[in-house]
């Protein structure tokens, strides 16, 4: 994750807390619709312009956002277990605000996403996507943040971790099934440790999460925001180490030659000029990570 995530199975994994308004809790349902008319931020507002180019079919069916609702602060469930929050969750809202189309969130394992967008079952993907040129080849992305992938490990640090070098060769690390981290990062490392690397994949951002707290991994690798969360939520059990890496931008799947994909890049630089992308990233504390344009494809 540092922006990483996968392809047809692949995305920007690491989360470690799923869930609630606690992250400790478990998560719960797995659907959330929100209607286009609310808003995250006061300056968002339909842009009748870009409402006007949405497909009619779009207009009258909505749009239903593939999201794994397990990464706090980006996407987890409120404390009803049913309703998903979090800053993509506010994007995807504000999103439907602008656009003025009803906006319907819908939790699916990582690695089914992008495939779900291949098939046509879902329009768009946001999952703290990497925008990444092997992605590419199965989707187009609209560029919408920018983060990097952290360390999480236990308070103390008591195996002196760093996340560069070779201090996590002969160690087991944990991170999500699909994610850039298991698929690509790990195993460039390996290529270079005395001492393989053990990898530990999990579905989710709790197994993550539980598998570093419990002992059972002597680290994990997950997106800068959500790690930086996790940690500040772990009452104390984790902490991030060192600086993040990677630092790529987090892009919005869409289905190839969607006519939605320009109508997004129009509709965040929309949200830019208003001041409630700002906003919604400041809710979550998460400015540093603000891009200043937006892109489609960024990675070619």
């Amino acid at each position: 994750m540092s922006a990483l995530r996968p392809l047809v199975l692949l995305g920007s994994a690491t989360l470690l807390l799923a869930g609630c308004a606690d992250p400790s809790e478990p998560g719960g349902a797995t659907t959330s619709t929100s209607s286009a008319s609310s808003s995250a931020a006061a300056p968002i507002a339909k842009n009748a312009a870009l409402a006007a180019k949405v497909p009619a079919a779009l207009k009258a069916s909505g749009i239903t956002v593939a999201s794994d609702v397990s990464y706090p602060p980006m996407d987890f469930f409120a404390s009803d277990n049913k309703t998903v929050v979090g800053a993509e969750a506010d994007l995807d809202k504000a999103l439907g605000t602008v656009l003025g189309v009803k906006v319907t969130i819908v939790n699916v394992p990582f690695d089914s996403i992008l495939p779900g967008l291949q098939s046509g079952k879902y329009q768009l993907g946001v999952s703290s996507f990497t925008d990444t040129a092997e992605r590419e080849k199965v989707v187009d992305f609209v560029t919408y943040f920018d983060a990097g992938t952290s360390l999480i490990v236990p308070a103390g640090n008591p195996k002196a971790l760093k996340p560069g070098g070779d201090s996590l060769c002969g160690r087991t690390v944990a991170v999500a099934k699909g994610s850039t981290q298991a698929l690509v990062d790990l195993p460039a490392r390996a290529k270079t440790c005395k001492t393989p690397i053990k990898v530990s994949t999990f579905p989710d951002g709790t197994g993550v999460n539980l598998a570093v707290t419990s002992g059972r991994a002597d680290a994990a690798l997950a997106d800068s925001p959500v790690a930086a969360y996790a940690a500040k939520r772990s009452g104390g059990k984790l902490e991030v180490t060192g600086d993040s890496y990677g630092n790529a931008p987090f892009g919005i799947a869409v289905p190839k030659n969607s006519e939605l994909t320009g109508l997004l890049k129009s509709a965040l630089e929309d949200l830019k000029a208003s001041g409630g992308y700002e906003q919604i990233l400041a809710k979550w504390g998460l400015e540093s990570g603000a891009l200043d344009t937006f892109e489609i494809n960024a990675a070619s």
